[in-house]
């Protein structure tokens, strides 16, 4: 299926600038001048979709404990933004609602990052497609659904068929192309620390999207596009789109 997609994807919004995967994160990458987003989303333990990244609270809130393990009402309260700087205190952890809401506010589209919880990641996919369907509007672009998970992107399928996914690989393995073939896939993640040239050609020459995080460096970037790498994701998006667009 047809996927477009800039050659620079803001790598949870624009953590360098605001604390990651929030709001404020979203608002700063489209300042810089992002077009895309990419964020991640998880559950609470009462099953609430909200953009997190990290299985524990205590990296990026106020919090303590396992997100998995702590209801909604508990996480709509927490603090995100104070660890990063006072200026951001009482930035919350967003739902994938508010999320959505915002990125079609702002003309982002995004790649949304299903996390691996394990045993609910059918359960995760299927719910947040399901949302992300309702709201998403039909004249943005539409966004790109990915998942170090076979089963999330698997029942992500299920529920929006046309709606291109992607599997993210550490290390692209030997099966990539049956991972393709099962699960209709319109592109690859790869992590650009051990891709090579050659699994880039593979991977086009396929008739595949390649993007490749998370790529904090001009030479690098330049490197990757220069393989056929079609989009990086990044952390210094305003860098990224100063010198190569978008």
């Amino acid at each position: 299926m047809s996927l477009k997609i800039p050659k620079i994807i803001a790598h949870r919004g624009s953590p360098r600038e605001a604390p990651e995967n929030t709001l404020a994160s979203f608002r700063r990458a489209k300042a810089a001048g992002a077009t895309w987003v990419e964020f991640d989303v998880a559950l609470t333990r009462d099953a609430r979709p909200v953009v997190f990244h990290d299985d524990a609270l205590d990296r990026t809130s106020d919090g303590q404990g396992l997100l998995a393990e702590t209801d909604f009402e508990i996480v709509k309260h927490l603090d995100a933004g104070t660890w990063f700087g006072p200026q951001f205190a009482g930035e919350p952890i967003p739902t994938l609602e508010e999320t959505l809401e915002l990125l079609a506010e702002l003309g982002l589209s995004f790649n949304m990052e299903i996390k691996t919880d394990p045993g609910r990641e059918a359960e995760l996919a299927k719910l947040v497609l399901l949302i992300a369907r309702d709201i998403w509007p039909e004249m943005l672009p539409t966004p790109l659904i990915s998942s170090f998970s076979r089963i999330a992107v698997a029942a992500a399928r299920e529920v929006a068929p046309d709606w291109p996914m992607d599997v993210i690989y550490d290390r692209i393995p030997a099966e990539w192309k049956d991972d393709a073939k099962t699960l209709d896939l319109a592109a690859i993640g790869a992590n650009h620390k051990h891709l090579t040239r050659e699994q880039v050609m593979d991977i086009r020459g396929f008739g595949l999207k390649l993007s490749s995080y998370t790529v904090n460096e001009i030479e690098r970037a330049d490197l990757l596009f220069q393989w056929g790498v079609d989009a990086i994701f990044t952390d210094v998006p305003g860098d990224m789109v100063r010198h190569f667009g978008n």
